[in-house]
């Protein structure tokens, strides 16, 4: 994902390229430890370019990766996704109501400029969020958790009246609406992240534009971004109060869309590690770099109901159920992917969260839920081409330009054609950060989207399909589903069973009623240098952490 500069090719170097992208073999440089001007580097991919370094402004996988190598919050998830303190300086202070927590900061905590984080400075990123001047995706995060969050939002209250305060300049109170089981891991996600307001309000509307308007408190500084960058660094922060266990010098990112290239770059050495998909995945699976691991993100079909005003084809349950059920996922991720992805089962995914008492988890008790029935699908289609008067219909699928969820789209597209008699798919494929905007602005009828968990609970996925909620941007609406998860977050807060069962009944709902069409858990295959370790997935939060990366 990361490496800087040009590169000059010679003749003998393109042939080279050319035979490594007919699936060359990388065991011979399968132990590494590259350096410039003596330090340790390491080079990675993404997939794409960053929307957004401001923790008040990222919505997405890719931004909230980058956040958090170069900024901590009050916690964060270390290698075996545990809550750690980062700038706390420990476990915090509960009251019995387990409404009021209280923490103190580490003194050696500082910023990247060398002054000290403080507690103000999360006070000032918690307020600024849900104030509605902000226009912060992410302020619904707080709604419901955070006292007078929900009001402020909605601009009944005053931002200074969050339940959140500095008692000094190392103690942060935060004050709840109720209690909330998730709550520390909530801490860890950048939302919850600092700001000093001295230096944001002198940046203004360049704060976070480019790597040389923020300053940092996390691991890393960024260098060498803009938010049109293909490539940028992050590089040890000296200032950082825990910089010893930092073992690399620098980490270099570039954007890498299509496997074909990132295989060449990992032959040549340009990468250190190379994420695959679809027939390079398959075609590395016995090369002593591969590697896979399942991830939490759950991809899916989202259906909007409303376009302009007006109803879609998608308002009607028939038509969702119909697209629903006309989808092999066994097939797309077996023939399409080929990366270690699983068909989806309903859309919590499985191993990520665990029934408090019983430990079981939370997918296997909830069951298979999500189902391909092509007959099924023909009736139900048939029946809303009755309720709606039609007899052919072009619908429109948006998906963004990564090689695999290019071709997902494909796929999406010839099994929908073939099997729904009068539905003809057209693919709108726009860059990742076009689609995130047009899904915001609700300007689609159907989407190839995926959500990762903001932190280890269910209710991180199933709320984001309440009506109103800020992430339901398709228009669905069910009052019961509604009000189970409204108890799940209230009434039930203390109840863990019964509140456990009542989420388990809210995704059968979900389902049932083809609000989304789940397909797939995402499984990540990549090469990796046998001799780089330390490369920490998260299965909630920020999906990668680099801190602990070093070259053995």
């Amino acid at each position: 994902m990361r490496k800087k500069g040009i590169w000059l090719i010679s003749s003998i170097m393109i042939i080279s390229f050319v035979l490594s992208a007919c699936g060359g073999n990388s065991d011979s440089s399968s132990k590494s430890g590259s350096s410039e001007n003596g330090k340790k580097v390491v080079n990675l991919m993404e997939l794409a370019e960053i929307p957004s370094m401001d923790s008040k402004k990222g919505t997405d996988g890719v931004s909230f990766t980058a956040i958090n190598q170069a900024f901590e919050g009050l916690y964060y998830l270390n290698q075996k996704d545990q809550v750690t303190p980062g700038v706390a300086a420990g476990e915090p202070e509960v009251n019995k109501d387990q409404t009021v927590y209280t923490m103190k900061l580490r003194k050696d905590a500082k910023w990247s400029d060398g002054s000290p984080v403080t507690a103000h400075d999360f006070v000032y990123a918690w307020q600024t969020i849900v104030n509605p001047e902000t226009a912060a995706e992410y302020a619904s995060i707080f709604e419901g958790v955070v006292k007078n969050a929900g009001d402020i939002i909605g601009g009944k209250k005053k931002p200074e009246e969050l339940g959140v305060k500095a008692k000094d300049d190392q103690t942060l109170e935060v004050t709840l609406e109720q209690p909330t089981p998730y709550f520390l891991s909530l801490l860890t996600f950048p939302t919850f992240y600092p700001q000093k307001q001295e230096y944001v309000e002198k940046q203004g509307k360049d704060y976070a534009k480019d790597s040389e308007h923020m300053i940092y408190n996390g691991a890393f500084v960024m260098k060498d971004w803009t938010n049109t960058s293909k490539k940028w660094t992050f590089k040890k922060n000296d200032k950082y109060w825990n910089k010893k266990q930092t073992k690399v010098d620098q980490i270099n990112v570039q954007v890498v869309k299509e496997p074909g290239a990132a295989v060449n770059l990992y032959n040549t050495g340009k990468l250190d590690r190379a994420t695959l998909t679809g027939d390079y995945a398959k075609q590395k699976q016995k090369d002593q770099d591969y590697k896979t691991e399942l991830e939490a993100f759950v991809y899916y079909l989202k259906f909007n109901q409303k376009l302009d005003g007006k109803d879609t084809l998608f308002a009607n349950k028939n038509a969702r159920q119909a697209f629903a059920l006309t989808l092999d996922r066994e097939q797309l991720v077996d023939t399409v992917l080929g990366n270690g992805s699983k068909p989806a089962e309903g859309y919590v995914p499985e191993k990520f969260t665990f029934n408090p008492e019983t430990k079981e988890d939370f997918r296997k008790e909830s069951g298979a839920l999500v189902k391909t029935d092509a007959k099924k699908a023909k009736v139900y289609w048939e029946t809303a081409k009755k309720e709606l008067g039609l007899d052919k219909i072009t619908v429109e699928l948006l998906v963004d330009d990564q090689d695999f969820n290019k071709k997902s789209g494909e796929f999406i597209q010839n099994a929908l054609q073939s099997n729904l008699d009068g539905v003809t798919v057209k693919i709108k494929t726009v860059p990742y950060k076009s689609r995130l905007k047009l899904d915001e602005d609700k300007d689609y009828t159907l989407q190839l989207t995926r959500w990762g968990p903001d932190y280890q609970d269910p209710i991180t996925f199933l709320a984001t399909q309440i009506t109103n909620n800020n992430y339901n941007r398709a228009n669905y609406s069910n009052a019961e589903y509604d009000k189970l998860l409204n108890e799940a977050s209230t009434t039930l807060a203390t109840k863990p069973e019964e509140r456990w069962q009542t989420m388990i009944d809210a995704e059968k709902i979900l389902i049932d009623d083809a609000g989304i069409a789940p397909l797939y858990q995402n499984g990540t295959a990549a090469l990796q240098k046998s001799n780089l370790t330390g490369m920490v997935h998260h299965l909630f939060g920020a999906p990668y952490s680099y801190k602990w990366i070093e070259w053995k």
